[in-house]
């Protein structure tokens, strides 16, 4: 074994271990451990730089600056009470009702956009009610991951399988995923709903009632600002629907999410630089730069080969068996997709399945599918399994809500392991 190959295996684990103690803030380990590659010569300056996503960055800034703006409108506190007035109160009901709309949702945009609308909510929501916001915060941040499997576009590994295997277009996915995901969405509610039942049962009827008393209106502050926030939400969000499908057009979705924002900015205060101030100062900038560390982390793992060895390991066991090859994949990406970003796992299994049909596996079709559900619902496992999971929890942790790394593991991946023994006996009863 090599010396890079050594350092960057050390380096990633020596992180996550600290990570997972949070012992010291994980973005300080994740920029740090990111630095210690490069000074170590695991990854070059330039290769970490290229391994950086700078566009799911520019689309948690943008999309953050949108619903910042959004949030001075009182949007979320008129929302919240409708949405409650509506279940009648009934914390239940309410939860079921947001956790169905952020799967939706997360099936049409981006998981991360989702969240970013809907957590905000839920901790107004909660707050009146005065119940505990931990069981609403954890099955939005599930629902996003499921519901973000079922399309073409809801999640990136999807969009990257697309464009590798032309003839799985946007029906394909959504009549071959659509199955597993609905049935994972409604055990996995189940589970939360029994794991938390006594959080629900000591949810008081006066409580009830006082939601039922308040009154919406005066609740919106600016009208004004509002309506530029609806104009520039509701085209980042039909830019979002049609960007993959406009053929030439090279934009992508964090630049979409950046010319959303600048619109609104540009709608609302362009000479108020308090306001700006205010802003911006407000934007998640610890999550910002945990994740540019994270990927260079990732990014040191992938540049020497460490994950690609894994996978191909991992294939070789099977011996070219269809049954065997498609659980291994499936079993496979959702403990990866865990630990590690799933854009590089996926990028190094699209050629590797690919190379299978030339070792006599004739039908690729289920491996596709055991990769996508795999990468996307294995994102459920951990805080730092999807991008949602560390948006959701760090605007949770400005509500007062920590949830530990541990914490969230202990329900989280036996949910996931939950969603991918679904997945792998629909792939097995309908396609081996």
């Amino acid at each position: 074994m090599s010396y890079h190959v050594c350092a960057a295996l050390v380096i990633f684990l020596i992180s996550y271990a600290l990570i997972i103690s949070e012992r010291v803030h994980r973005t300080v380990v994740a920029l740090f451990g990111a630095m210690l590659m490069v000074l170590a010569g695991v990854i070059t300056q330039t290769q970490a730089i290229e391994h950086v996503d700078f566009n799911t960055l520019a689309l948690l800034i943008g999309m953050m600056i949108q619903v910042l703006v959004l949030g001075k409108t009182g949007l979320f506190r008129f929302l919240s009470v409708w949405a409650a007035q509506k279940t009648n109160g009934n914390s239940v009901a309410l939860l079921i009702a947001l956790s169905l709309l952020v799967a939706v949702c997360s099936a049409f945009l981006d998981n991360v956009t989702t969240v970013l609308l809907t957590v905000p909510i839920t901790f107004t929501l909660t707050r009146d009610l005065r119940i505990s916001p931990m069981p609403f915060v954890l099955a939005q941040i599930f629902a996003s991951n499921i519901g973000g499997t079922c399309t073409m576009i809801g999640d990136p590994p999807n969009i990257m399988i697309a464009s590798a295997v032309p003839e799985l277009d946007f029906m394909a996915f959504l009549r071959n995923l659509t199955l597993p995901c609905a049935i994972s969405f409604v055990l996995t509610l189940a589970v939360i709903l029994f794991v938390y039942r006594k959080e629900f049962r000591a949810h008081a009827r006066a409580n009830r009632n006082r939601v039922m008393n308040i009154k919406t209106e005066g609740l919106i502050k600016s009208t004004k600002i509002l309506l530029a926030c609806g104009v520039t939400l509701g085209l980042t969000i039909v830019l979002f629907c049609c960007h993959g499908q406009i053929p030439g057009w090279g934009i992508e979705s964090g630049t979409i999410a950046v010319t959303g924002a600048s619109l609104l900015l540009f709608l609302v205060m362009p000479d108020r630089e308090k306001a700006l101030e205010q802003v911006f100062a407000r934007i998640e900038w610890t999550t910002i730069f945990f994740f540019l560390g994270l990927f260079v982390l990732v990014g040191g793992l992938e540049v020497n080969g460490i994950i690609e060895w894994l996978a191909a390991r991992a294939i070789e066991l099977t011996h070219g068996d269809l049954t065997a090859t498609t659980m291994t994949i499936l079993t496979l990406s959702a403990v990866m997709s865990s630990f590690v970003d799933n854009i590089p796992f996926v990028a190094t299994m699209i050629p590797l399945v690919k190379d299978m049909g030339q070792m006599g596996i004739t039908d690729l079709e289920p491996l596709w599918w055991a990769l996508s559900l795999g990468a996307c619902l294995g994102g459920n496992g951990t805080v730092i399994g999807a991008s949602a999971n560390v948006v959701a929890l760090a605007i949770s942790r400005k509500h007062n809500l920590v949830v530990s790394f541990l914490g969230f593991m202990k329900l989280a991946f036996p949910l996931m392991l939950l969603s991918i023994a679904i997945a792998a006996i629909y792939l097995w009863l309908c396609f081996l």
